[in-house]
């Protein structure tokens, strides 16, 4: 599969950007984020998102993310999957302090974010991340070599088993900038395998 940059489109430009056949670099603006009510009951959906469109049910896309301007509370940039507002995902690095980060990842679904996390060392900056489709199910890996990937989480979106959006986004939701910078974007055959283990039910 050919990854192909000039099919990318984006839902919100960010306030500056520049865009070539191998690299993107966004330039955040502030109070920029994405975000549906669960425990903090506000809802944010205003951050720039780059993406392409596909019916292809079967594939894995892959970036790397470098961050190293980000220092600022929240500040976060990886890929996603914004279908409307109401369902989306993303997985980021997001900065916390001068100690530590957050790598995590959000699924929304129906209008409800979830937030799952793991801590890693603020001195990270950069970091690859791999999407992989299969149908209406979806495995967010992340690498910070781009050759060993590990798996962040497996789930299920309502509205994804048709034609989806897929890419890569960048947000600051506190009063800060920074420059997030992607390459080496590739699509290829999925490389999330077929479960071999217990058989559905009925089966």
């Amino acid at each position: 599969m050919r990854f192909d940059i000039d099919a990318m489109r984006w839902t919100r430009e960010p306030a500056s950007f520049t865009v070539s056949h191998d690299k993107v670099e966004i330039v955040t603006k502030a109070h920029t984020d994405l975000w549906q009510r669960t425990y903090y009951h506000f809802r944010n959906d205003n951050a720039p998102v780059f993406q392409m469109e596909t019916e292809e049910k079967f594939f894995s896309f892959v970036v790397k993310t470098s961050f190293t301007e980000s220092h600022h509370r929240f500040n976060q940039c990886g890929i996603a999957m914004y279908l409307d507002s109401e369902n989306w995902l993303k997985a980021s690095v997001e900065y916390e302090n001068e100690r530590f980060q957050h790598l995590g990842s959000v699924v929304t679904n129906n209008g409800y974010s979830d937030w799952a996390t793991t801590a890693i060392d603020a001195s990270i900056k950069s970091m690859w991340y791999r999407l992989s489709r299969r149908e209406d199910d979806y495995c967010i890996e992340c690498s910070t070599d781009g050759v060993s990937f590990s798996q962040m989480r497996v789930c299920h979106m309502w509205k994804g088993g048709g034609k989806i959006r897929f890419g890569i986004y960048a947000c600051s939701p506190e009063d800060s900038s920074f420059r997030a910078v992607f390459t080496n974007m590739e699509l290829t055959e999925c490389t999330w395998l077929a479960h071999d283990g217990q058989q559905p039910d009925g089966e």
